[in-house]
């Protein structure tokens, strides 16, 4: 169950992220440009914690230094493409999207995306007619979640 404890972790962290992120884009008091300087510090964040908090990691847990191509480059894209939806983040900010809808969009759309994705890459072991109905009803639950708390979100 310690999986589940780090799981909670990142629904926390990123449950927070949009609203720390617009905090921090109007806290630069730079309308045309605060978007931006807050992106750069979002990168500055990575860099404490994704590259030195791994380095001391790899360190204590005496890893060796080989890194394959393949898992590099991988890797490498599963960063860019999380920079790219950071960036995407404080775009939609930038073209009036509050973090409330914003967020509800990419939190219930980023796990039907994963769910579509992810059965893709690995098809179950069955084949596609041993999907079960859970599955799917949880995607359409996933979207029409998304789609209520943009709807009728606070104050509308």
């Amino acid at each position: 169950m310690t999986w589940l404890a780090f799981a909670l972790l990142t629904v926390v962290s990123w449950g927070l992220y949009g609203v720390l992120l617009h905090t921090g884009q109007l806290a630069m008091t730079d309308p045309e440009n605060g978007r931006y300087k807050a992106f750069l510090f979002v990168g500055v964040a990575y860099l404490i914690t994704a590259v030195i908090g791994s380095l001391i990691v790899l360190l204590l847990n005496g890893a060796n230094w080989d890194y394959p191509t393949k898992g590099v480059m991988w890797s490498t894209a599963a960063g860019m493409v999380g920079a790219i939806g950071a960036l995407g983040v404080l775009l939609a900010f930038g073209a009036k999207g509050s973090p409330t809808v914003v967020m509800a969009i990419v939190f219930a759309g980023a796990p039907i995306i994963n769910a579509v994705v992810a059965a893709l890459a690995h098809p179950p072991a069955g084949g596609w007619a041993s999907v079960r109905w859970p599955f799917v009803l949880g995607i359409v639950l996933a979207a029409v979640g998304g789609c209520l708390v943009t709807f009728f979100r606070p104050g509308t």
